[in-house]
């Protein structure tokens, strides 16, 4: 309605059109969903509040729900590292499905804001989040520390991708599995960090690749 028809008397006011249809959200720059939400477990379809930060790509719904098929659905008591956490959807998911421990891992200090916001509105108590970057706390770490290791470093970065299963790969503890996402599909010939592992389960949802990974002599 504009300034001068808010200005007429009732007399002399414009017949009133009907209501407009609420418009919808604008979506956030670059596609980027405004909130994920938890497919599984305690907190099962409860969404979580992603802030719109270059970069920050959460794990699609699908991708994910595929992954925990995988995994058998619950974690109960498994230890769980999320390098390269972002926006928290794997750790969340995780943690959803009874984790023990879910270690995340973010280098920005607002995507961690957001983490540690969406922990305390879940009074999550199994989920540990480390402002750090994620290579040199994963160099710091015990080797067979975890059961399972999420690896989601940004795309397009070969070397950083390289040099994150080569410390990462450590890490997982006998009979555990290591997830990675990437842009591409792993070539293990091509990765001397992933010598004796095995790609067990692999899929891609548009410009995603997700691989799952065990020991050969684990499968």
């Amino acid at each position: 309605m504009s300034r001068s028809s808010i200005n007429r008397s009732p007399a002399s006011a414009a017949p009133r059109r009907p209501p407009a249809k609420p418009r919808e959200a604008a979506p956030s720059r670059g596609g980027k969903p405004h909130s994920i939400r938890i497919i599984g477990g305690d907190w099962k379809r409860t969404p979580l509040p992603v802030l719109d930060l270059d970069g920050l790509r959460p794990t699609p719904d699908r991708v994910r729900e595929t992954l925990f098929n995988w995994l058998g659905q619950q974690l109960d008591g498994q230890r769980c590292l999320d390098l390269f956490a972002g926006s928290g959807a794997l750790g969340f998911e995780a943690a959803s499905r009874g984790a023990a421990r879910v270690l995340m891992v973010e280098r920005s200090g607002r995507a961690v804001a957001q983490l540690k916001a969406n922990q305390a509105r879940l009074a999550a108590t199994n989920i540990e989040i480390a402002e750090a970057d994620a290579l040199r706390l994963a160099a710091n770490l015990p080797p067979n520390s975890f059961d399972i290791v999420f690896l989601d470093p940004p795309f397009g970065d070969q070397p950083m991708l390289d040099r994150a299963l080569e410390l990462a790969a450590p890490l997982v503890a006998p009979g555990g599995a290591l997830y990675v996402e990437s842009g591409e599909a792993l070539a293990l010939s091509a990765t001397p960090a992933l010598g004796g592992w095995a790609i067990v389960r692999e899929g891609r949802a548009g410009a995603v690749r997700y691989h799952l990974l065990r020991r050969e002599n684990e499968e």
